[in-house]
């Protein structure tokens, strides 16, 4: 299936402001994961079809980076900083905390599709640690109550 009108357009913009189709990738990814949720096989090689590159170029672009899915994510994702900062102040025990409470692992999605939990090496917060990314929300300074609320906001979302 081809890229919807309005995603072609918003790729065509990216790339038109960059010096030169190779260097659109990873904005393009981003554009094409905010569409889909994830960067299927098929999207990949429609993105190499218009940058001019070859599929598997993209293919490992989109496996290095931790910031795209290859397979479907959940609805939110949620990135638990797990570098020395946040470590000293309790990341691991947030983060078993937030598994348990979730029923999943560290790399999984919730059953219903709603929260993808990953962990992140540096969310450039160590004053306020332990930290979280949500989606584009920072949280700081998490306790295991700022987590259940976290965690109820997104299950009601």
């Amino acid at each position: 299936m081809p890229f919807s009108e309005t995603l072609t357009k918003k790729l065509n913009a990216i790339v038109s402001k960059s010096e030169t189709k190779r260097s659109a990738l990873i904005p393009v990814l981003r554009e094409i994961q905010n569409e889909y949720g994830y960067l299927s096989a098929q999207s990949m090689e429609e993105a190499a079809t218009m940058l001019e590159i070859s599929p598997s170029s993209v293919q490992n672009v989109a496996t290095f980076y931790t910031m795209f899915f290859t397979e479907p994510a959940g609805k939110h994702i949620v990135w638990v900083c797990r570098t020395l900062s946040c470590a000293l102040r309790g990341a691991e025990h947030v983060e078993h905390y937030m598994c348990d409470k979730l029923g999943i692992k560290t790399g999984e999605t919730t059953p219903d599709g709603k929260i993808t939990l990953m962990e992140a090496e540096c969310l450039a917060s160590c004053g306020t640690a332990p930290v979280m990314l949500v989606d584009n929300t920072l949280e700081e300074n998490l306790t295991k109550a700022r987590v259940d609320q976290v965690i109820q906001e997104l299950r009601e979302d």
